[in-house]
């Protein structure tokens, strides 16, 4: 990951979202000292890069993860209020975005609305049980395999700051 890159886009993103300086007691301290931590959503690079552009573009305002993920690796839960750098299948930076509110509901109670803030696929709840069950089968860091009652992390976050990925250059054959 090209850490100069990451910093690159925070000093950007934080201008754009006007956080350079935060006032709390004792004075104004700079957000430049506070900058996100990257994270990636997917579990290999062409997911990533799709995933990427779905925020990017507005539409994937939700992800799920397993809880039983966060607690095999010893990590805790996001939290609302958590900003992050979130970068491509190739670590680029592509978005600034902040947690807005995490729920963990059983796999077989995730609702409707949920599914469509995904984004992905036909925003149906049968195509977004299908294709996570699928994810969630391949993908699993835990030995507790997949369950229909398995608790799952639905983590909502809003696009602070997009950035478009650069275009892709065509032969003009």
């Amino acid at each position: 990951m090209d850490n100069a890159e990451i910093t690159a886009f925070w000093q950007v993103a934080r201008r754009h979202a006007r956080l350079e300086k935060v006032p709390v007691y004792g004075g104004p301290v700079p957000l430049e000292l506070l900058q996100p931590a990257p994270v990636q959503f997917g579990d290999n690079p062409a997911q990533s890069d799709d995933l990427a552009e779905l925020v990017v573009a507005g539409q994937k305002t939700l992800t799920s993860s397993a809880a039983w993920d966060y607690e095999a690796a010893g990590e805790p839960l996001p939290t609302p209020g958590t900003m992050n750098i979130l970068v491509d299948g190739n670590d680029h930076p592509r978005a600034l975005i902040v947690v807005r509110a995490v729920d963990v509901v059983p796999f077989d109670q995730v609702d409707e609305e949920h599914a469509r803030a995904e984004g992905e696929g036909d925003g149906s709840l049968a195509d977004w049980r299908r294709r996570h069950e699928e994810f969630f089968r391949s993908s699993a860091e835990h030995d507790r395999g997949f369950s229909e009652t398995m608790p799952v992390v639905l983590e909502r976050f809003e696009l602070i700051y997009p950035k478009a990925a650069k275009a892709k250059s065509r032969s003009l054959v």
